[in-house]
């Protein structure tokens, strides 16, 4: 079965100056085409004004509104970001007129689970771009598209797709709109009654692109599409429409640019290793250098919502120097992405990717020179031996010249233990629950140290690493107790 989603955004010209996430103007917005208005949001329809009204009346009725031209290139660049994004859910995407995007989602619906999850995530992706959009679905691309301009309804069926069409009005189809006037004096209201007229007639009259358009749409000729071809490179960038003095602010337009990065890299079937952020300040005279926040990823990943949580660590970490007016991302490290785990059991305690993103988190939220690495160096003295350096440095890390174990937690200096009847006290008695670890190094750095080191055992199964400290004939007293360190 093949099925087709038309992903429609009737409002994108007003969008692109506005986006959905900016919230509406204090005064109401209007995109004029000429010196018409083209479109307007509903501020400023409330005001009184309408499609088709000129300039002068809107400066009238509301002095402060937000006026705007329309830019035809800046709505099909939009047009294409968002079919990037899509790309995350079919290989085959391809934009089409009238600010549409149609998806081949044949194969994708087992994957997802259906049309309708596959139609939220859509309008997910759609909304966090900042555009408002009808999303449908029928087994023509042609015939969703019609759709999408006139509702929402999702038509898997060619027979009700065809009860559907037939009920448009015949203005639905842009070929025929150039004719309108004829067929409303002959009568014609909908599809319908255009395709009850001769079909000899109607081409000799309309032309053959009518005709094709309409078999397209009802699925009996075939269609053909230019899918959408991705670069080899992702760089994204997008211009603000106020200026921004918040780090996390930024996070809303960068996020847009993360779910291109996203459909790009599953278009491509890749995974980002590191990718540069560039925050753009004031340019001409008072220009001021851009602020680079750079991400490196410990494994390569293809998931939105890990690289915008390191994103937004990141932004809260950084200090602007000035207003940030555009935004943009480059994927400067990519990698082959790596299929799914096929296992039928999942691994205890998390996967390895898993660990691997909660390690980039901290890195990202704490700073890399407080996420730390243990880096134990060969020595027998545990406080010489213990080291940890940074997560990202080459240290290299030495073998311990261990045979009994040691605890993970080792105290800055040890504590001396109190002794009652021969045994060691810290909370309770402690007894010994394993045999000496006896350690006498230093003499080559004059920090000699002659111990006997236990794993002792508290009354409430507490296991701690505790040494006495060997004496000889010569010395007095007995010898001394210390806690060292802590098991888990």
């Amino acid at each position: 079965m093949r099925v087709l989603l038309a992903v429609h955004l009737p409002r994108l010209p007003l969008e692109i100056f506005r986006p959905r996430w900016l919230g509406e103007s204090a005064h109401g917005c209007v995109v004029l085409e000429g010196d018409t208005v083209a479109l307007l949001d509903r501020k400023a329809g409330a005001a009184g004004v309408r499609p088709g009204m000129r300039r002068g009346g809107v400066l009238t009725l509301v002095p402060d509104i937000e006026l705007h031209e329309r830019d035809m290139g800046r709505e099909e660049e939009t047009l294409h970001e968002v079919a990037v994004a899509l790309m995350r859910f079919s290989p085959d995407v391809a934009v089409a007129a009238e600010a549409t995007v149609l998806m081949d989602i044949s194969a994708s619906l087992r994957l997802f689970g259906g049309v309708a999850v596959l139609c939220r995530e859509v309008r997910r992706v759609v909304d966090t771009m900042g555009v408002s959009a009808r999303i449908t679905a029928a087994p023509t691309g042609t015939g969703a598209w019609l759709l999408a301009r006139a509702s929402t309804r999702r038509l898997l069926k060619l027979a009700s797709l065809e009860r559907r069409l037939s009920a448009l009005p015949f203005g639905t189809v842009p070929e025929l709109r150039p004719f309108a006037d004829w067929f409303t004096g002959i009568g014609c209201v909908s599809i319908a009654d255009v395709r009850r007229l001769p079909r000899a007639g109607l081409q000799r009259r309309c032309g053959v692109e009518v005709l094709d358009c309409l078999d397209r749409a009802f699925g009996t000729a075939p269609e053909l599409y230019e899918w959408l071809v991705l670069p080899p490179k992702f760089v994204a960038r997008i211009e603000l429409p106020d200026r921004v003095e918040d780090a996390e602010a930024v996070l809303f337009s960068a996020h847009r640019l993360i779910m291109q990065l996203c459909g790009w890299l599953a278009g491509r079937q890749l995974a980002v290793t590191a990718l540069d952020v560039r925050l753009e300040h004031e340019r001409g005279r008072a220009a001021i250098p851009p602020t680079a926040i750079s991400i490196a990823l410990a494994e390569p990943t293809w998931r939105e919502h890990h690289l915008v949580r390191l994103l937004r660590e990141r932004l809260s970490r950084t200090e602007l120097a000035a207003a940030v007016i555009a935004v943009s991302i480059e994927a400067t490290k990519v990698d082959t992405a790596v299929p799914a785990s096929d296992q039928l059991f999942t691994e205890p305690g998390g996967t390895a990717e898993e660990h691997t993103r909660l390690v980039e988190l901290l890195v990202a939220r704490l700073g890399v020179e407080n996420v730390l690495r243990a880096a134990p160096t060969a020595d027998y003295r545990p406080e010489v031996a213990n080291r940890w350096v940074p997560l990202g440095d080459a240290v290299r890390t030495d073998p311990l010249p261990l045979h009994m174990p040691r605890p993970a937690w080792l105290l800055d200096s040890p504590v001396q233990l109190m002794v009652r009847r021969h045994r060691p006290f810290y909370g309770s008695p402690l007894r010994k629950v394993s045999p000496p670890e006896r350690i006498e190094a230093g003499w080559h750095d004059g920090q000699l140290i002659t111990r006997d080191y236990f794993v002792v055992q508290a009354d409430d199964g507490t296991c701690y690493w505790a040494y006495q400290e060997r004496v000889s004939s010569r010395d007095e007293g007995d010898a001394s107790w210390f806690l060292h360190g802590l098991f888990g």
